[in-house]
């Protein structure tokens, strides 16, 4: 799953070049040790204070400052660096706008790629209360695609994208695909769920998806906050039956994290993000200079898959680890603190696929959490960082958030979607 990182010599991006770039090379002589400070933004007090002091202490200002060994820190993506979730902004983008590069064929295959056969989880059943699995709703899809491959224009008919939204098929389409996406989350493992998403790019090449993922980017942007639903038409039950999904609408950039990495680099200290999401979206996020973060793309580590003359082959990339969970810490000692001897000063993350790599390097002066009011592990780690507010030199930190407007507060307590009142810790 990972693609590129500053070790030398490029890894899995189907190439090889130098890494290490001029501008990398003297970022530290370049920047005046008197200059470049973080902005308090929304940053809680506690947490301000010790990111600034990391950066005082590890960067160019620091007494034992080495060009020639760069501190670095890794940061998740999805609801760490940035609010919401760029994969699945991007899949219903994909969706309504139809950008497949697959045959009805090709599709049917993709669809069904390692989900296991047994019945979605309960919360899944259609409208009627029945079970549903991948043989009901993938005989669906395929119904609708192929009636979509042969009628669209963008594929091989010469329907245009307005008349195909008033299709029955078409609405068909994106609710079961949809509602697919979040059975195979609710009801099996990260492994299977988190690589499947991404085989819906297969048959594009990079520059494809990352023209896609900078459209949709754009669009979820610009997008209200908030929950949508859809509903398969009931003119159309199919084999599956009427079936219905929410879903998070809206994607917002965090100003703190922006400054955050920049202020990082500038002091000196390499920033890579590891990410569940596809490597091709978060490269386009991450270090496209519109959206402001400028993380080097060769700093992207991601979920990858194979690919074939450069275009994508709906297959896990055959020798590497999914950026998900205990894959995130295999990827980083991997990739970065194997190569370099020593582990990142910081780990940034919001989930239970991020504690690994919160938890395993002895050299993390600090894991900042951002703080979902969450249960489970990262609910322990968060219980950690919230009885070490106020205190000296402690290793967790927890950011809160407001949810109805995807910014951060000023403070370590989150406030929910649809909630007033602010909260520490998950009751």
């Amino acid at each position: 799953m990972v693609t590129c990182l500053t070790v030398g010599t490029l890894v899995g991006c189907g190439k090889n070049q130098n890494t290490e770039t001029q501008e990398n090379k003297n970022v530290a002589s370049d920047v005046k040790k008197d200059e470049v400070k973080l902005q308090k933004l929304n940053w809680s007090e506690n947490n301000f204070n010790a990111l600034n002091k990391l950066i005082e202490e590890n960067g160019v200002k620091g007494k034992n400052y080495d060009a020639n060994k760069k501190p670095y820190i890794v940061v998740d993506w999805d609801n760490t660096s940035i609010y919401n979730d760029v994969e699945e902004a991007l899949l219903i983008y994909q969706l309504e706008n139809l950008e497949f590069k697959m045959s009805p064929e090709e599709l049917s295959k993709v669809l069904r790629k390692d989900i296991p056969k047994d019945n979605f989880n309960e919360k899944c059943n259609n409208k009627d209360g029945q079970p549903v699995n991948i043989d009901l709703i993938a005989e669906d899809i395929d119904s609708d695609y192929k009636f979509i491959y042969e009628n669209y224009k963008g594929m091989k008919g010469d329907k245009t994208l307005e008349d195909m939204k008033k299709t029955s098929e078409y609405k068909d389409f994106i609710a079961k695909t949809r509602y697919l996406y979040d059975s195979i989350g609710k009801t099996f493992s990260a492994d299977i769920s988190y690589p499947w998403v991404t085989y819906l790019f297969a048959g594009m090449n990079e520059n494809e998806v990352k023209e896609l993922a900078e459209k949709g980017i754009d669009n979820a942007l610009n997008e209200k906050i908030g929950v949508k639903s859809l509903t398969s038409p009931e003119e159309l039950p199919g084999k599956a039956g009427v079936v219905s999904v929410s879903y998070n609408s809206g994607l917002r950039t965090l100003e703190e994290q922006q400054n955050l990495y920049n202020t990082l680099m500038e002091n000196g200290i390499d920033v890579y993000v590891c990410s569940a999401s596809f490597v091709d979206i978060v490269k386009t996020f991450a270090s496209n200079p519109k959206y402001k973060y400028n993380v080097p793309e060769q700093n992207i580590m991601a979920m990858e898959l194979q690919r074939k003359d450069n275009v994508i082959v709906p297959e896990f990339k055959e020798g590497y680890d999914q950026t998900q969970g205990a894959g995130k810490t295999k990827t980083i000692k991997r990739f970065l603190a194997s190569e370099k001897g020593y582990g990142p000063i910081l780990v940034a993350g919001d989930s239970a696929g991020d504690v690994a790599m919160l938890k395993d390097f002895e050299d993390t002066k600090i894991g900042l959490i951002i703080n979902r009011l969450k249960d489970g592990e990262i609910g322990e780690l968060s219980k950690l960082a919230s009885d070490s507010i106020g205190k000296d030199d402690v290793k967790y930190l927890l950011q809160g958030r407001d949810e109805n407007t995807g910014t951060f507060r000023p403070s370590e307590k989150s406030i929910m979607f649809e909630q007033t009142e602010e909260g520490l810790l998950h009751k």
